[in-house]
């Protein structure tokens, strides 16, 4: 097990969804975390606005941190849900989703993971889907949601090989949470094929801690589930 260090400051990027606050409640319950901080809409913080996550970023007074979670993103966007076939693809929505889910999220690695400690084992973890797998995708459909996630985990990769050249000890993930109860889920799948939201956190922050650094000589990101097991790209 190789632990962020007793004391450790975290940030919680989305920290009003239900994973977001699952993930908020968790860490302010743990003792070793010396403090933890939320960031949401209800902050001023717009994935499709960039000065908006710049001032949030900038604003912030308890950098570094030694963990940032960013568990932002959605699946139904302005009341459209996933395709389901080739013919309902429409560019509007397949922009919003690469909005919501690559383009914001790498907006916020470009002003958050600078306030990432660079001098001890530190943690960048975002929130993905095992739908942004290529190779496990076996099913088809959900075209801008799965693409937008692909995008996002390479997004993740290259920012790994980034920050390992100035952030040794960094790690970078991007995290399937599982079939969690919650408004995201509820119009596709029945609640008692669901885990808590609690659950997931539990294990995904378990996971993150057993990661090992990014290594310059073969830096790359993690791709794992909340029962710390890999996914692949």
């Amino acid at each position: 097990m190789q632990s962020l260090n007793e004391g450790f400051r975290a940030l919680v990027i989305g920290s009003t969804g239900t994973l977001g606050a699952a993930f908020l409640a968790a860490l302010q319950a743990d003792p070793r975390c010396g403090a933890v901080v939320g960031l949401s809409r209800r902050d001023g913080l717009l994935l499709e606005d960039e000065s908006s996550i710049q001032a949030a970023a900038e604003g912030l007074k308890d950098a570094p941190f030694q963990l940032i979670i960013d568990a932002t993103g959605a699946l139904t966007i302005d009341g459209h849900g996933p395709e389901k076939h080739l013919g309902a693809l429409n560019p509007e929505q397949l922009a919003r989703q690469f909005q919501v889910n690559t383009i914001g999220p790498a907006l916020l690695l470009k002003y958050f993971s600078p306030l990432l400690d660079g001098q001890q084992r530190a943690i960048y973890a975002k929130l993905s889907a095992r739908v942004g797998s290529i190779a496990d995708n076996r099913l088809g459909g959900w075209y801008g949601y799965r693409a937008a996630k692909a995008a996002l985990n390479m997004v993740l990769q290259s920012a790994a090989i980034e920050l390992a050249r100035r952030k040794p000890l960094a790690v970078v993930a991007a995290m399937q949470p599982g079939t969690v109860a919650s408004p995201l889920t509820q119009a596709f799948v029945n609640a008692k094929d669901c885990i808590a939201a609690t659950e997931s956190v539990q294990g995904l922050l378990l996971a993150l801690d057993a990661l090992p650094a990014t290594d310059k000589g073969q830096a790359r990101a993690h791709f794992i589930d909340y029962r710390a097991q890999p996914i692949p790209w």
